[in-house]
């Protein structure tokens, strides 16, 4: 093992046992290299005074060199601030606006001891980067029926961790608590487990009440204290987007000290929150109440990003900064979340109106991008494809009986005309 890693699982370690065990082979291994060609150039970054010929990028004129026909469309950006690499853990300016902004964000998080975020390409390489430095072939990875498949494929696939599923609702339509509790204290034999948290839930918009959260972090420590390591990741993707009385801030801020055995990682981003899904700008960020383990898991994070992706994209963090320190930031995010709950209002009144009584029921959803139909005796993959061909409109069908409607992107207005055309669909398979 090198030398480096040793000393950073040696700090893990030290200032608590439970994360080290919680770190897979390959976390365990990683590091960031304090010596190659990031430091070397970081040295002459602030000592070469007259050349400075380390760093692989090409200078012109004492600036990085770039295109007459991709700056001209960028002017109102320095080159400094989009041609150069970003160092591999973001932009610190960004990394620390966006702190401020979690702060403000998340009361809960007052006095807790966390990171600086650390920007990733994105969520799902957040969430990759989890899964490289907890998950061995057979961790339990603990997350409800109703779920992003992209879980499969980054920490199934890609790790081979084991998926424990359990159902999201229980029979009166509240978050399933118990079903998590269980499914965390199943693991006792192996003691860990990942466990991840996603709300606004994708596929159903849902977001537990305040009393749902306190059982879901009752949950958790109830499996800590049974001695179960657990790795609880909030994967805040449409973080902001509450509509109803939910939740409003991250549970981060819940699990941060909740227990010696929880290690808390925030995962999330301005693709959703800000409207910019092409930029790939996302963070992540640990908790802990050890600062040596906060530095050596950073250090750790460094490492993947180092061997994966080196950095990330330097104008769209240059792009995400500028927004978030505009004076008519705020007002602009508000102008969308108002037109975001207005077409969530609209569907719920669509449905709550009896028009499409008999066809199908629908889960609860109160934020986020999407809700979700609970079809009555129609496939949803029929009805998906005979939608898509009949009448052009285009549905996700999931399992036997659900259809995922996103909302986000349909204007309000003819939301009425969507789930019109479902009813259609629905009537033309119970005729043919």
């Amino acid at each position: 093992m090198n030398s480096l890693a040793a000393q950073l699982n040696e700090s893990i370690s030290a200032g608590n046992r439970h994360v080290y065990d919680m770190l897979s082979n390959l976390g365990r291994e990683i590091y960031f290299p304090k010596e190659g060609i990031l430091s070397q150039s970081a040295e002459a970054a602030s000592q070469a005074k007259r050349y400075n010929a380390t760093i692989g990028i090409a200078t012109e004129g004492g600036g990085p060199m770039h295109l007459g026909v991709i700056q001209d469309k960028l002017s109102a950006y320095a080159p400094k601030d989009l041609y150069p690499y970003a160092p591999p853990a973001g932009k610190p300016e960004l990394r620390s606006a966006w702190r401020t902004k979690m702060l403000k964000e998340n009361p809960s998080l007052e006095g807790k001891s966390i990171s600086t975020p650390i920007i990733t390409n994105a969520l799902t390489h957040g969430l990759s980067i989890v899964a490289d430095l907890f998950v061995d072939a057979g961790d339990a990875v603990i997350y409800p029926d109703k779920n992003w498949e992209n879980y499969e494929l980054t920490f199934g696939i890609r790790r081979h961790g084991e998926a424990v599923n359990y159902p999201l609702f229980t029979e009166d339509m509240k978050f399933n608590a118990a079903g998590l509790r269980e499914a965390l204290l199943n693991q006792k034999d192996k003691g860990k487990a990942v466990v991840i948290l996603n709300f606004p839930n994708n596929p159903t918009g849902y977001t537990p009440g305040a009393a749902e959260g306190e059982e879901i972090v009752s949950a958790i420590k109830d499996a800590a204290e049974a001695g179960i390591n657990v790795v609880a990741v909030t994967d805040d993707a449409y973080f902001g987007l509450f509509f109803e009385d939910s939740l409003q801030e991250s549970l981060f801020g819940k699990l941060a000290d909740l227990h010696p055995r929880v290690l808390a990682v925030k995962i999330d981003g301005a693709t959703k929150e800000e409207f910019v899904w092409g930029f790939r700008v996302g963070f992540i960020t640990y908790a802990s109440q050890d600062a040596g383990v906060l530095t050596a898991l950073e250090q750790k994070t460094l490492g993947i990003i180092r061997a994966t992706i080196s950095s990330g994209s330097h104008p769209s963090q240059t792009f995400v900064l500028e927004a978030l320190n505009s004076p008519e930031f705020e007002a602009q995010k508000q102008e969308k979340f108002i037109i975001m709950k207005g077409r969530a209002n609209k569907v719920k009144s669509l449905l709550d109106s009896g028009k499409y009584d008999g066809a199908w029921d629908y889960y609860p959803f109160n934020s986020g991008y999407f809700m979700c139909l609970k079809l009555k005796g129609i496939s949803a993959e029929s009805l998906r494809v005979h939608l898509l061909q009949a009448y052009g409109l285009g549905t996700i069908a999931l399992g036997e009986y659900d259809l995922r409607i996103a909302f986000s992107c349909i204007e309000e207005q003819h939301l009425e005309d969507l789930f019109d055309l479902v009813y259609q669909g629905i009537q033309d398979l119970q005729s043919s």
